[in-house]
């Protein structure tokens, strides 16, 4: 299992830019990390993902919503992911959730197909117009 932690949520301006970190801990060896989304009164949704560089090169996938406009990075010294968001919309307003796969050498399109997943507590993100 790994335990996860996000930071990096807050206000911002539409248009403007943040930067959401989620530190890993526990068993994070060839593990695809993700970010995934929940705005209020609607299901949780998938975002970004890249997989283990050990495995897949750190390979990347990202929804069409996002993609474009958000980047999602690992540093595997640091047991760490982020998710830059640039030019952030008043439809990206929601609690950002950093997710773990729980299965080793998962693939980065898997983490948003039903893929099993170690959940962080969330970061709010609010974006105003």
């Amino acid at each position: 299992q790994v335990q996860l932690v996000e930071s990096g949520g807050g206000l911002v301006p539409a248009g403007d830019s943040l930067r959401l970190s989620c530190a890993a801990s526990g068993r994070t060896f060839g593990i695809a990390m993700g970010w995934f989304r929940q705005a209020p009164g609607k299901e949780r949704e998938f975002v970004a993902a890249i997989a283990a560089i050990s495995w897949n090169g750190g390979s990347t996938y990202y929804a069409d919503s996002v993609k474009g406009r958000f980047t999602i990075s690992r540093d595997n010294a640091k047991n760490t992911v982020y998710l830059q968001m640039n030019s952030l919309k008043p439809e990206d307003t929601a609690v950002y959730y950093c997710a773990g796969g729980k299965r080793p050498f998962t693939s980065a399109q898997a983490m948003g197909a039903g893929e099993p997943l170690d959940w962080g507590q969330g970061t709010q993100v609010t974006v105003s117009s």
